[in-house]
């Protein structure tokens, strides 16, 4: 087993632009159309001054980039971290671009950031910091323009204020700004859980067409946050053995499973999955190395790469994160005949109900949960066996697939509209 997880440099705007190349060649497109659907359609930097509680002022750089909306208005999270880069919101704008495009819900992809470290301020900063970040960026965004929402340290209150900061400059209530709201202000029943479940209905898919039961399937969760957990919690529903997990503070190991409701109930009192009874301590790098069925990475970027990928032991990893697998490794699994669900199919279901909540505020309407879970399952299930088909009939690799569909559907929507003026 790997005794280290390197820390990795690898840019993921490359990565994005390394993907895009692969689906671009094998569509066959000609290098004008390539032109117009590769590169962000816009992209905003803004200075975010901020009062301190200690009465100094801080400076932040913030981002918004709009990869395309040629589909429609841009849509994709906004994350405070402090390793915030403009290319990696490059890179998370152009995923989401083919994301929605391989769900085929009519969005095209944004994504914005601040580089801060939200861990280090109060909820008061945070709330200052959200409302200058949005007074910044609120030329490019509203919900017929670019349609913000949570991503990685942001949450339903961070979207509440920025619905209340732009609804305040426009002088009425305007729910579509932002999706992944509280649920008192226009936000979506089952929005919270959505990513989670849609990584769980990919697993589902991709164990029926491999012929694994989910039943007694051994599983591994890299990352325990939002999405990583309700997979794990719907996993462990379906019977299946969570063997291991870990979030930024720690990583634990039980051969016989995990008693996820239990390891829930102790994450959220804790504020780690460290020291959970039952269990015994592993690092982080020995995790991905376990011998499994299913791994689900659900942190950052470049999780698994060219260093430690040949480690890797699962029959199928369920990408609940953006971009956890870099071209490395996805070279060296496709070689071992390890079962990817990329990405932009995998955590699709987030985006998904992010489109059904702005269609319900746009509609004045109010879905009940059993409703959007169901149109959920739906819009995974058919994405997947979209993916599916190309993979086998075109025998390429699944992200190559997803990225083909993504990009053709892109690509025929920027020819029918043509070149303006």
């Amino acid at each position: 087993m790997l005794a280290t997880l390197p820390a990795q440099t690898e840019n993921p705007y490359q990565i994005a632009l390394q993907n895009f190349e692969m689906a671009a060649d094998a569509l066959e497109l000609d290098e004008s159309i390539r032109l117009l659907v590769r590169y962000p359609e816009r992209i905003l930097t803004v200075t975010v001054p901020v009062r301190m509680d200690d009465g100094s002022v801080r400076c932040f750089e913030g981002y918004r980039v709009q990869h395309s909306t040629a589909r429609g208005p841009a849509k994709g999270g906004i994350r405070y971290h402090p390793g915030v880069t403009l290319d990696e919101v490059k890179a998370l704008a152009t995923w989401m671009t083919w994301k929605c495009a391989v769900v085929n819900i009519p969005f095209g992809g944004g994504k914005g950031g601040v580089t801060c470290d939200p861990k280090a301020m109060s909820q008061n900063e945070i709330e200052r910091l959200t409302r200058r970040y949005t007074t910044a960026i609120l030329p490019i965004i509203g919900p017929g323009q670019d349609i913000p929402a949570p991503d990685v340290y942001t949450n339903p209150q961070i979207m509440a204020w920025i619905m209340d900061t732009y609804s305040m400059t426009r002088g009425y209530l305007i729910p579509g700004v932002v999706t992944g709201k509280p649920l008192s202000l226009g936000g979506s029943l089952g929005r919270n859980e959505a990513t989670g479940r849609g990584v769980f209905h990919s697993i589902e898919s991709a164990c029926q067409h491999l012929k694994i039961p989910v039943k007694g399937a051994k599983v591994v969760v890299q990352g325990f946050g939002n999405a990583g957990s309700v997979a794990a919690h719907l996993l462990d529903g379906a019977q299946a053995d969570v063997i291991a997990v870990s979030d930024s503070r720690g990583a634990i190991y039980n051969a016989d499973g995990l008693h996820i409701p239990k390891l829930m109930s102790h994450k959220e009192r804790t504020g780690t999955v460290a020291g959970f009874p039952s269990s015994e301590p592993i690092s982080p790098a020995d995790l991905l190395a376990l011998e499994c069925d299913i791994l689900v990475p659900s942190a950052l970027e470049n999780t698994i790469h060219g260093e430690n990928a040949a480690g890797v032991r699962a029959k199928i990893i369920a990408e609940a994160a953006n971009g956890p697998l870099t071209p490395e490794a996805d070279r060296i699994l496709a070689g071992k005949g390890v079962f990817v669900i990329p990405d932009i199919l995998c955590n699709a279901g987030g985006v998904t109900v992010s489109y059904f909540e702005w269609v319900q505020n746009e509609q004045h309407l109010r879905w009940d949960l059993q409703d959007v879970n169901r149109r959920l399952e739906a819009v995974m299930a058919t994405a997947f066996n979209e993916v599916l088909e190309l993979h086998l009939e075109r025998k390429v690799t699944m992200r190559t697939a997803a990225n083909m569909l993504g990009i053709q559907r892109v690509v025929e929507a920027t020819r029918v509209r043509g070149l303006y003026p």
